[in-house]
């Protein structure tokens, strides 16, 4: 049996992993493209760099297309899917004006990353802020 306490007290809380930005990307199966050529996996979201703040992590890892459909119709089971995240480690999680801000940043920066990539990479992805 597990225990535990749950506290609201924010003096007991201590570091909070978030979700700044959640989604998918994709590219034809047939397609030679590997994600480590274009995009990084560390985002500095700062102006000024904090040394002893981390910077986001960009993650993903393949997986089943989660949707049948595209939504012109299309299948995607001919499509290689990624589940993609970025996350940043804080001290204490930050008000949520805050990350969203941090979740700007980041879109910012990947966007030309993004837009960057070969032809048929697609992508999805959205602002999150949810611990994980």
């Amino acid at each position: 049996m597990l225990g535990g306490v749950s506290s609201t007290d924010p003096s007991t809380r201590g570091r909070a992993a978030v979700r700044l930005l959640q989604g998918y990307v994709w590219h034809p199966q047939d397609a030679d493209v590997d994600l480590e050529h274009f995009l990084p996996r560390e985002l500095d979201l700062s102006a000024r760099p904090d040394p002893d703040q981390e910077g986001a992590h960009v993650l993903w890892d393949q997986v089943q297309p989660p949707f049948a459909f595209f939504e012109n119709g299309e299948p995607t089971a001919a499509q290689t899917f990624y589940q993609f995240t970025v996350l940043r480690v804080y001290d204490e999680r930050p008000t949520n004006e805050a990350l969203h801000g941090d979740a700007t940043a980041a879109s910012e920066a990947l966007s030309p990353l993004l837009d960057g990539t070969p032809e048929g990479v697609g992508w999805q992805l959205w602002e999150d802020l949810r611990e994980l």
